[in-house]
């Protein structure tokens, strides 16, 4: 189960092309400070590249990231694109487009669905549930799920103005259980993190270990934030570690 990336994923290369952008050095308010390792974001103390796990799905995540969400240390896309090895990552611009999506969007081998809440999209457009035996719709397109990764207030934005999008139908998603999420809060108790979206995503469409891989996953990446924003040493032995050792266990 452990993998060591030889290579930058999809949110770790658009994190770098946006710093390459960058004016001057961004600085997350509020977190760890000082160095931070490049594969996961962490102090070197606290690195947890050793656990990345790396799956093949039959699934994709095509990831729309708000300007600055790759440079966020409490970002979950990025623990995203460390799971599931067909992650994909562009930048969102409200007056252009990266010629590079659209041609995802038209591969034929992707079934794209936008994830995001039934009430703001058109009823004809909502679906709750994917066809298929376990999700997983037809038998030649692969799910592609399009996750809006930005702040509640940007996503909305996201959602109505870009209309490339329009054209795909919009999975609302029916969690029977509140965001676990503890690096940034929404003022909604019904609001998930990228990176749970994902795994319900996954679960829905007959990806279970992925899902549970994913969840597990955010839980000890939230373990080693905290501890390490707080000064204080990783317990391997927690809740969070005998969780993910138990997944593994049992894979």
């Amino acid at each position: 189960m452990p993998f060591v990336p030889s290579a930058p994923h999809a949110v770790a290369r658009l994190r770098a092309a946006r710093l390459a952008r960058s004016s001057k050095p961004f600085r997350a308010r509020g977190g760890i400070q000082g160095e931070r390792c490049a594969g996961c974001r962490l102090v070197p103390s606290h690195c947890m590249c050793a656990l990345r796990p790396s799956l093949t799905t039959r699934c994709g995540m095509c990831l729309l990231m708000a300007d600055i969400e790759p440079l966020k240390p409490s970002n979950t896309g990025w623990l995203v694109a460390d799971v599931v090895v067909d992650t994909f990552a562009f930048g969102w611009a409200r007056t252009e487009t990266d010629p590079a999506l659209l041609d995802l969007l038209a591969d034929p081998q992707w079934q794209p669905w936008v994830v995001f809440p039934g009430e703001y999209g058109p009823a004809q457009r909502v679906v709750h549930t994917l066809p298929g035996q376990h999700g997983t719709g037809s038998d030649t397109k692969r799910p592609l799920f399009i996750l809006l990764d930005a702040t509640w207030a940007e996503a909305r934005k996201m959602f109505r103005k870009s209309p490339y999008l329009d054209r795909f139908p919009v999975l609302s998603l029916e969690p029977s259980h509140l965001s676990r999420y503890l690096l940034r809060r929404s003022r909604r108790d019904d609001h998930f993190c990228t990176s749970e979206v994902a795994a319900l995503c996954l679960e829905m469409a007959g990806e279970g270990r992925a899902g549970a891989t994913l969840e597990r996953y955010l839980d000890v990446y939230t373990h080693h934030y905290l501890r390490a924003k707080q000064q204080l040493p990783v317990e391997r032995g927690g809740l969070a570690y005998e969780l993910w050792q138990a997944l593994g266990a049992a894979s």
